[in-house]
């Protein structure tokens, strides 16, 4: 849709977080591609991201942290490829709000002690 899907954003958005808080399963495929049409979604519709920040970021941020927590039977390589994709979903939201997600990120960065929840948001805060 290019463009056009911010006339559906609102839509989208729903759809987007629901699939984003209930785990598919081992393969974790609905996660994975929903985080890719995120992802799509951000680089399209980007002048319409900075009013969706609250509700993204927070989506995001408990994704990684249900996935670094959740002890059921998910591949490591899927947990990482989980993280990855929700790590650069919250980087092209700092690129489109103008570094504001990294503002919003530094204290959860240093009030959290999860090593890996740490470098996801590290990995954003370095971001360029």
């Amino acid at each position: 849709l290019g463009i056009l899907v911010a006339r559906h954003l609102k839509r989208l958005e729903r759809v987007i977080l629901g699939y984003l808080e209930v785990s598919d399963g081992p393969e974790e495929e609905a996660r994975l591609g929903m985080l890719e049409t995120l992802q799509c979604t951000i680089e399209h519709a980007w002048p319409r991201m900075p009013c969706r920040l609250p509700v993204l970021l927070k989506a995001l941020l408990r994704l990684i942290w249900d996935v670094h927590t959740d002890p059921g039977p998910t591949p490591e390589p899927v947990r990482a490829a989980l993280l990855q994709r929700a790590t650069q979903c919250l980087i092209l939201l700092d690129h489109c709000s103008r570094g504001q997600v990294k503002v919003l990120l530094e204290g959860v960065y240093s009030s959290c002690e999860e090593n890996r929840v740490r470098e996801c948001i590290r990995k954003v805060q370095e971001s360029t």
